[in-house]
């Protein structure tokens, strides 16, 4: 490089990564502040001043032979998108402030870390991994936790001669719950004045998080540091689902509870009974119950469930169901069996608003299933006031909502799942209009969080007996399937030809 007019905000970082240093350290090197330095790092093509290249050009050429030797091999090879994303991704920033806070480390040390470890991994061996995962099934994780935890409020069902077990954890009241969507009876509240949980990060914790980091750079994941409705308390009733919810950043779910899965995945393909992470985090069903003091993120998840006229050819009236396998670039349920539409309950641009059930089942119904990218919180940033004003929704979820009984939303149940201590708001979505499918149909298509859609009719109960007993479904994927499909039994009348669905609880 040509001294006092090639320096970068890029290359000024390459050579504190050549130097090792912290973003503290190096700016001490310098004599200069920290925040000059962290400007580099947010603007990696931006030129630092003339008395900062001199600055820059004595501290390299007082470095060691071996820092110069790093130095030229980190300028003088193409940036990777890897080390773009380190420099430049703000999300990624931001898990890497967090971290550096929670672990109590000097700030830029994350930086190093997760940058050091990209060095160490494959995409080849993280798909290994991710192929020996995909060979546990539901079942596993269900036998797992209930080793784990005992069975005690364990979500159970049958259906026909078939029995099914999951990682749920519920109650009777919590069941059966007919709660429509609506503000008299979807009563979720947003609140700000709930305070954050203490958290620190032991050595083990930090680590797993920043593999967690360089796993997600190495393989391109999409990270976006939304924010997150966090449950504070539960309050569940006939026909009412309510409770307090607060607000916590995605970082700290993505390198904290979300490691849970994971970890437990790889102990089954390896044989191996330790979980340190599931020992710090959530012990026991105590823990999973008290909402108020840990991090209890999770979402809302409905069956959708189509009304279709009788046909010549396919037979008589029924619901066309939709199930989707998940994408293996999402973070939740990656590569596993889900109804659709599925979300992270948060809020979009109203906290208070965005807080019912409803609101983020709508906004889902957009993204997965209607193709509305512009409300996907993981490609862009949201500039609409009221991105689903009725003005701006889609042409399918308009005409739904334009006359009274063409969509009917309930919440079907509500648990707490072991896998990592998530809510899951299982619900049915039913469009009653036949007319729907004949005007729409060609418009339902997933978003990239989907691999590919399956279809089922309610008339084909052994298809749908085989569906279920599919040993890639998710757990909580599951326990929306049996509750929604036990709500159509009750009110689909002749269009719904299945065995009945009986559940129980561990005790």
């Amino acid at each position: 490089m040509t001294r006092a007019s090639a320096w970068t905000g890029r290359t000024a970082c390459a050579l504190q990564d050549a130097l090792r240093l912290s973003q503290e350290a190096f700016a001490a090197h310098l004599g200069i502040s920290a925040r000059t330095v962290a400007a580099w790092h947010q603007k990696p093509t931006a030129k630092p001043q003339s008395e900062m290249q001199q600055l820059l050009d004595t501290a390299l050429d007082r470095a060691t032979p071996a820092a110069k030797a790093r130095f030229t091999a980190l300028t003088t090879t193409a940036p990777s998108p890897t080390h773009d994303r380190l420099a430049g991704d703000p999300n990624i920033g931001a898990a890497l402030d967090w971290l550096d806070r929670h672990a109590g480390w000097q700030a830029g040390t994350a930086r190093h870390r997760v940058a050091a470890r990209t060095t160490e991994l494959t995409t080849h061996d993280i798909q290994d991994r991710g192929h020996r995962r995909a060979q546990v099934t539901q079942a596993d994780v269900a036998a797992a936790l209930t080793e784990y935890y005992g069975d005690h409020g364990l979500y159970r069902a049958r259906f026909g001669d078939q029995h099914f077990a999951t990682s749920i954890h519920t109650r009777p009241t919590w069941l059966d719950l007919a709660c429509p969507l609506l503000p008299r009876h979807d009563r979720l509240r947003a609140t700000t004045s709930i305070p954050d949980v203490p958290l620190g990060l032991d050595e083990q914790a930090a680590t797993a998080a920043v593999n967690r980091l360089a796993e997600t750079l190495t393989l391109g994941v999409r990270l976006v540091d939304s924010p997150l409705y966090r449950l504070t308390s539960i309050d569940i009733g006939p026909q009412t689902i309510g409770g307090t919810a607060g607000i916590a950043p995605f970082v700290e779910y993505a390198l904290t509870m979300d490691l849970l899965e994971g970890e437990l995945i790889d102990a089954l393909t390896t044989g191996t009974r330790s979980q340190p992470l599931r020992d710090r985090y959530l012990p026991d069903t105590s823990t999973l119950l008290n909402v108020a003091n840990r991090l209890c993120a999770g979402g809302a998840l409905a069956l959708t469930a189509i009304a279709r006229p009788a046909d010549p050819f396919r037979g008589e009236a029924d619901y066309l169901l939709l199930v989707q396998e998940r994408s293996g670039h999402v973070v939740n349920a990656a590569r596993r069996l889900a109804v659709i539409p599925k979300g992270f309950h948060q809020p979009i641009t109203d906290v208070r608003a965005d807080a019912q059930v409803g609101a983020t089942l709508r906004r889902e119904m957009e993204e997965e299933l209607f193709g509305r990218a512009d409300i996907d919180s993981t490609i862009g940033d949201q500039r609409s006031a009221d991105p689903m004003h009725p003005t701006r929704l889609s042409e399918p979820l308009r005409w739904l909502t334009a006359a009274p009984g063409r969509l009917r939303m309930e919440c079907t149940a509500f648990g707490l799942n072991l896998v990592s201590g998530n809510y899951e708001y299982a619900s049915l979505i039913v469009i009653e209009d036949e007319q729907f499918w004949d005007q729409f149909g060609g418009m339902v298509e997933a978003n990239w969080e989907s691999s590919a859609l399956r279809r089922y009719s309610t008339q084909d109960p052994d298809l749908v007996g085989e569906l279920l007993g599919d040993v890639a479904w998710s757990n909580e994927g599951l326990f929306a399937m049996l509750q929604g499909l036990r709500r159509l039994t009750e009110t689909g009348g002749e269009r719904v030809n299945m065995p009945p669905i009986e559940w129980e609880i561990g005790k």
